[in-house]
């Protein structure tokens, strides 16, 4: 019997994708750029447009999977889930996530830290908001003690410790709206000392304070987080390298586009009984059945001797 390809192909060792992401924060010359993504259909498509690394919503999440707000609404098992079946799509591109602020007390830290990084998640971030927590880019965020703070990040790190598998910490700090600069620059230098690898200042609302941030939390890396419709500027990918960062999320792009284009198709629909298509025909069911890698698994089934995805699909 012929062997087929499966049993011939040369496969690369499992990297870890906290180990791919280390790297790229490691390299003096690499931005991380991440788009938000949200299911396994917007990540498939930023992995299309060939992203080397992901970034999953938490707002995006709860919009999707229950169709609620960014209010603390989905629960660790849904958020865990949704981040692991993206970092599954391709081992290679490591995906970083929303944890929230850790899903409660320390012993709900350590567990989200267990369960992301067994799901092969690069990376998640953990906040100083109080637990019924919203989206950074609202108002009247309520912050915690700087010692409960310490306490979410002393565990996400013992956990990872102990459950023997890297995963990136990136603390996160709410405090800019209502405590100011330097007092969300301490936390997130006593967030490093306490173990997290890479700081996240929410909401920045200059240029400039960016720049102040960057400089004032060096060596540390730096997470700039650029929201349509938030209080951030938008800074492109050159500006924010030029300013220190190391990473940069535009977390809810594919929401946004997702919902404007959405939003007029469904109304054209209702208005005049039928969608009009896209130029060229795009956005049909071959593309769509393409993105999300028909062909491929059509490549695979051959590959191990299968008969049932014979034949051309289209």
């Amino acid at each position: 019997m012929a062997q087929t390809d499966a049993t011939t192909k040369a496969y690369s060792p499992f990297r870890p994708a906290a180990a791919i992401l280390r790297e790229k924060l490691a390299d003096p010359d690499a931005l991380v750029l991440c788009p938000g993504v949200y299911d396994g259909f917007t990540a498939r498509i930023a992995l299309a447009a060939g992203f080397d690394a992901l970034y999953m919503t938490g707002a995006g999440t709860a919009a999707s999977v229950l169709g609620q707000p960014d209010l603390a609404i989905v629960s660790l098992p849904e958020m865990a889930g949704n981040a692991g079946m993206i970092a599954g799509l391709d081992r290679n591109v490591p995906v970083i996530a929303d944890a929230d602020t850790g899903f409660g007390s320390s012993l709900a830290v350590a567990r989200a830290v267990a369960l992301y990084s067994q799901l092969n998640v690069a990376a998640l971030h953990i906040e100083d908001q109080a637990f019924v927590k919203r989206c950074g880019h609202l108002r009247n965020k309520a912050i915690v003690s700087l010692d409960e703070y310490l306490v979410r990040i002393r565990a996400a790190n013992l956990a990872r410790q102990e459950c023997g598998r890297d995963i990136v910490i990136i603390a996160r700090t709410d405090s800019l709206q209502s405590l100011g600069l330097d007092e969300a620059i301490r936390r997130l230098k006593a967030a490093h000392a306490a173990g997290a690898d890479v700081a996240f200042l929410e909401g920045l609302l200059t240029k400039e304070q960016c720049r102040e941030a960057v400089q004032a939390l060096a060596p540390i890396p730096c997470l700039l987080n650029v929201v349509a419709g938030g209080v951030t500027p938008v800074l492109d990918a050159a500006e924010a390298k030029a300013l220190g960062f190391k990473i940069v999320l535009w977390p809810i792009v594919s929401l946004t586009y997702t919902y404007t284009s959405v939003k007029k198709a469904m109304q054209e629909l209702k208005d005049k009984g039928w969608c009009e298509p896209l130029p060229g025909g795009e956005g049909g069911i071959r593309d769509i059945f393409e993105v999300c890698g028909i062909e491929e698994a059509a490549r695979f089934d051959r590959s191990v001797g299968g008969s049932a995805l014979n034949g051309k699909f289209f």
